[in-house]
């Protein structure tokens, strides 16, 4: 299997036994040093190390019904590096997936930030 590197390398072997035994939730998978995710059949990778921030982003997608108008609530998780910058934006499968991914993280990363920055 092909690893995509979003911020620093890791070695291929290590990458791929992580990945085996990690803890899948969606199309996230948990690993002892990498966050991997699935984006159609590519499969990238963030070191914790890496990672400064994670939150929760929820789209509205308006959609027409038979009976009216309603909005879609699409979750997203959202994992940010060095000054705030944006590394991934990755879709989950409802609500209660982003709250899982937001208390997993907290546990493996080191000085994470979850939620909003504090002013």
């Amino acid at each position: 299997m092909n690893f995509y590197v979003t911020t620093s390398e890791v070695a291929a072997d290590v990458l791929s036994a992580e990945y085996k035994a990690g803890r899948e939730i969606g199309p996230v998978t948990l690993g002892e040093t990498c966050l991997f995710f699935k984006v159609k059949r590519k499969v990238s990778y963030v070191p914790y190390a890496d990672i400064t921030r994670a939150f929760r982003r929820v789209q509205l997608v308006g959609m027409k019904m038979c009976c009216g108008k309603g909005d879609l609530e699409v979750e997203n998780l959202v994992i940010c590096g060095a000054e705030d910058k944006e590394l991934a934006m990755i879709q989950l499968p409802g609500a209660r997936a982003g709250v899982i991914m937001l208390e997993e993280l907290e546990k493996r990363v080191a000085g994470i930030q979850i939620g909003k920055p504090s002013a």
